[in-house]
């Protein structure tokens, strides 16, 4: 399958994870991998995002203020698949949306109190109330450049809704696979089609 990449290509790439993720997750770490391997002269940044959304997007915001948009790509999982959606409506770069989530502030409400990283058990964090209303101000409408998006979706996600995270996007080129999961356990064997879509070009 051809995928339209948009013309110019990635100079700068972000990888936002996902709720109760890290920079360790499995997919964040495959994507870091290729770029240190393939393309080591991309600007590569996959922060550890705070649990407070507010302050995930300062700190987003802060660390591409800088990046052209023109060439910057964002990939985001999950909860980063919001994120990313919410970067890419106001800076009009590219986005990758793995498993996006939707409506957080909807899902997450339950998860208020403390809770514990993925990778880390030992290490907790607190999900507050406000964090709730932080993610209903961070939803954006429909996209003005939805061809800058690409999505990345399993029917069989554990955890969202496929149905939704498709109609969410739907002027966008998707990937929708039968089966899957939320972690996107084969998630290796899509990264030819992520590429053509970033167009990322090859050391000069």
């Amino acid at each position: 399958m051809t995928l339209p990449s948009p013309s110019l290509p990635t100079t700068h790439v972000l990888y936002l994870h996902g709720f109760r993720s890290s920079p360790q997750s499995t997919k964040a770490r495959q994507v870091a991998a290729l770029m240190a391997q393939q393309f080591p002269h991309i600007t590569w940044w996959c922060p550890q995002l705070p649990p407070s959304p507010q302050a995930a997007a300062a700190l987003i915001e802060k660390g591409t203020t800088h990046w052209p948009a023109q060439s910057t790509a964002v990939i985001g999982s999950s909860l980063g698949g919001f994120y990313a959606t919410w970067l890419a409506a106001h800076k009009g770069c590219k986005a990758v949306l793995l498993n996006p989530a939707i409506d957080p502030a909807r899902d997450l409400a339950k998860y208020i109190g403390e809770q514990t990283a993925w990778h880390d058990p030992n290490e907790r964090f607190y999900f507050a109330p406000e964090f709730v209303e932080e993610l209903r101000a961070m939803k954006v409408g429909p996209l003005s450049h939805p061809e800058r998006v690409w999505a990345l979706i399993a029917k069989g996600d554990e955890v969202l809704d496929w149905r939704e995270m498709t109609a969410r996007y739907p002027a966008s080129p998707q990937v929708v696979l039968e089966g899957g999961d939320h972690a996107i356990s084969d998630f290796p064997q899509h990264l030819p089609q992520l590429l053509e879509f970033l167009n990322l070009q090859p050391a000069p």
